[in-house]
């Protein structure tokens, strides 16, 4: 028996961002990642029989065929199952190709295109479908079912410089209603930039959503003194409410915010802190018993580089009357998801690095609001490498609440971990090699 449960997992196989990637339903956990030539590939664990499935491919991305180019890592897979049983997934996006698709009209285009593909079966990962429901032009997707079974599906609607929007499907996925706009790219007048954004989306009580976001200030490559070209330069923090049952937004005080939201807006309205000279990676939102909303966000200096320094998790919360938080050096360089038992115990799953080059996933808690947390469960080591984390699965089993990639250096190719309560979901190993068309 092994660690991971397959082998064939590429670049960044999966990611916070692009959520969720698995989804836990009736005793079996399916799970999703980019595997061989940026594809999506589905896997599945029987919690009753210890068995695990696949993994299959479930689509064909254009990203990953050319040779020239990078692994684009924007296009990994998000994962919801319908009130039928079916299985979706979305993948395969970075803003579209202008001499494929044409013009975008909410952004701008990079590569890839976004899809949307449907198990045939319920249930049943071996055989997939592609479904023409959204434009092609997404990125970053991110899937909330709510508990009436509407299905709504957020995304950047294009590279850099796009508007993020939303869909809405009443009807298990089949078809998607037309994008709408939230948060709207912009111009800036004071510097050779434009306004971008960078949201973390996810079900909130009964009919709403929450979405933690921080700012992207994305510069002119060229053309004025100030253009700086493109660099990871994001920054400040902001909280809002959607309201599906009347269709508004609000802010944490309950205020209604004009939509598209702007900067000028969100630094008025929905401001949780600004970082300053600290850089940001946005990272996951969550609620406690009361419906407080706690907040993991990484922070640190750039460094002068295009793709930013390390960035230590800081947690930022609701008191009900103000924003606290954002305690620096309480934990570690790292990436991960956030659990709020209440407005004092709030726990952490990160994946993090240490000081010899290991890579290692853990749960660290606090049990005083935030203001110190301590490491209380290791799930996962390794030495010299470092690990991809993703959300936690939808409605995750206690043995199987997140995946992990395992960067192993020098090779664009990961080892894949479901990991638990209990560590790592083991398999045989002869069968993590295993990959169908």
């Amino acid at each position: 028996m092994t660690d991971h449960f397959a082998e064939n997992g590429l670049g960044n196989a999966v990611a916070v961002i692009q959520h969720p990637a698995g989804e836990h339903h009736d005793g079996i956990t399916y799970v999703s990642y980019q595997g061989p030539l940026e594809d999506p590939y589905v896997a599945s664990f029987n919690h009753d029989t210890g068995e695990w499935f696949g993994p299959f491919k479930a689509g064909v991305s254009i990203m990953g065929k050319d040779p020239s180019r990078k692994i684009d890592n924007h296009g990994k897979p998000t994962m919801i199952i319908d009130d039928a049983g079916y299985i979706h997934i979305f993948f395969g996006g970075h803003g579209g190709l202008r001499a494929l698709h044409g013009d975008n009209p909410l952004g701008n285009h990079h590569y890839g295109e976004n899809k949307h593909v449907i198990s045939k079966r319920p249930y049943d990962i071996t055989e997939w479908e592609e479904l023409d429901t959204i434009p092609p032009f997404g990125t970053y997707n991110q899937v909330v079912k709510m508990d009436n079974g509407d299905i709504y599906l957020f995304y950047r609607h294009g590279a850099h410089r796009s508007d993020w929007v939303y869909h809405k499907s009443t009807n298990n996925g089949r078809t998607f209603s037309e994008p709408v706009v939230f948060l709207k790219h912009k111009r800036r007048d004071d510097l050779s930039a434009v306004d971008s954004w960078y949201p973390y989306v996810t079900k909130g009580q009964g009919d709403e959503i929450i979405v933690s976001f921080d700012y992207h200030l994305c510069w002119d490559s060229a053309g004025a003194p100030d253009a700086r070209g493109h660099t990871a330069n994001r920054q400040d923090l902001f909280y809002m409410v959607f309201d599906t049952g009347d269709g508004n937004w609000r802010n944490v005080r309950g205020e209604e915010l004009p939509m598209p939201l702007t900067r000028e807006v969100a630094e008025a309205k929905a401001l949780v802190a600004r970082t300053g000279d600290l850089w940001t990676f946005n990272g996951s939102v969550a609620l406690d018993p009361k419906g407080r909303p706690h907040i993991g966000i990484t922070m640190g200096q750039d460094r002068g580089t295009k793709v930013g320094g390390p960035k230590e998790m800081r947690h930022y919360r609701w008191t009900g009357s103000e924003w606290v938080g954002g305690a620096p050096s309480v934990l570690p360089i790292a990436n991960g998801d956030i659990v709020a038992d209440s407005q004092q115990n709030i726990r952490f799953v990160l994946a993090s690095q240490n000081q010899k080059g290991g890579g290692t996933v853990g749960w660290w808690q606090s049990t005083d609001g935030g203001v110190s947390f301590k490491r209380t469960r290791e799930l996962l080591r390794r030495p010299n490498v470092s690990f991809a984390i993703s959300s936690f699965i939808r409605n995750a089993h206690p043995d199987a609440r997140i995946m992990v990639a395992e960067r192993l250096r020098g090779t664009g190719r990961r080892n894949m971990y479901l990991l638990g309560d209990s560590g790592a979901v083991q398999r045989p190993r002869d069968e993590t090699d295993q990959t169908r068309p």
